[in-house]
């Protein structure tokens, strides 16, 4: 069987995403693209379980699957969703000296984000979360 074309093209369909997540949120780079979307996802991640967080990444393309697990620590404490205001201070928190996440970080990864996954499948995966998911990917 040959290799899944969804890993053949995972880099190129990486980049694509990184450049219109920049360009929806306003930014310069790539690398700043980069910082602010795993920051987002770390945020998210911090609020599900471990068995909604693989469900979630199941959703997402392969490059973007691997930074949604990237640095996860399983043992860190769990956290609700709050204002997304509160959510936002937190995404700045990742790498904070280097981190240029716009107030719209959220949003703007949440916007971005759905252009390169099933939003059915996303959107009904997410209405079985708790509380406050389907909010937080609402662009």
């Amino acid at each position: 069987m040959p290799v899944p074309a969804e890993y053949e093209r995972a880099s190129a369909k990486f980049y694509e995403y990184l450049v219109d997540a920049r360009d929806t949120a306003g930014l310069w780079s790539t690398h700043v693209t980069y910082t602010m979307t795993q920051s987002v996802f770390q945020v998210f991640r911090r609020r599900i379980s471990i068995k909604e967080a693989i469900d979630f990444a199941n959703t997402l393309p392969i490059c973007l699957r691997a930074l949604f697990v990237t640095d996860w620590d399983i043992n860190e404490e769990k956290k609700s969703f709050g204002d997304r205001e509160a959510m936002t201070r937190e995404v700045k928190l990742l790498r904070a000296e280097h981190n240029f996440s716009p107030e719209t970080a959220i949003r703007d990864v949440a916007q971005a984000l759905r252009r390169y996954v099933d939003e059915e499948a996303f959107d009904k995966l997410l209405s079985q979360f708790p509380e406050g998911a389907v909010e937080f990917w609402k662009p």
